[in-house]
């Protein structure tokens, strides 16, 4: 979670030391301008809210239909207690469309027929 910890922004260089410079561990990349949106979003939330940047991004994570759990890893005691501060309230409904809309992406076939489902439905604002 190098993004949501503060640790990237738009325009400011990468860091260097940590985890972020060792890649993804293989996984798929993420592009550069959708990872600056994201960030962008949360950043604007946690202005709105007085929330940490992490906090947001826990919390929006354990709004999602189709999340039963979030694992953190936090490496000492303060990044502890600051993500389980991301629990106890909620970001509003609106809140959570914005951050839905940052980080939306078109699915290849078959899953972008599925994003209608019961099981996987639209947020919506009411």
């Amino acid at each position: 979670m190098g993004a949501s910890h503060g640790e990237i922004r738009r325009n400011q260089p990468r860091p260097t030391v940590g985890r972020l410079p060792e890649g993804s561990a293989g996984g798929p990349q993420v592009p550069d301008e959708l990872l600056y949106r994201v960030v962008d979003a949360i950043d604007a939330v946690a202005r709105e809210t007085g929330a940490t940047v992490p906090q947001i991004a826990i919390n929006w994570l354990l709004q999602r239909p189709t999340v039963s759990t979030v694992i953190i890893g936090a490496r000492n005691e303060e990044q502890l207690r600051q993500n389980l501060g991301a629990t106890g309230w909620k970001l509003t409904p609106e809140q959570v469309a914005r951050l839905d809309a940052a980080s939306d992406q078109p699915l290849p076939y078959p899953y972008w027929h599925q994003r209608g489902f019961e099981r996987n439905p639209f947020p919506t604002l009411g």
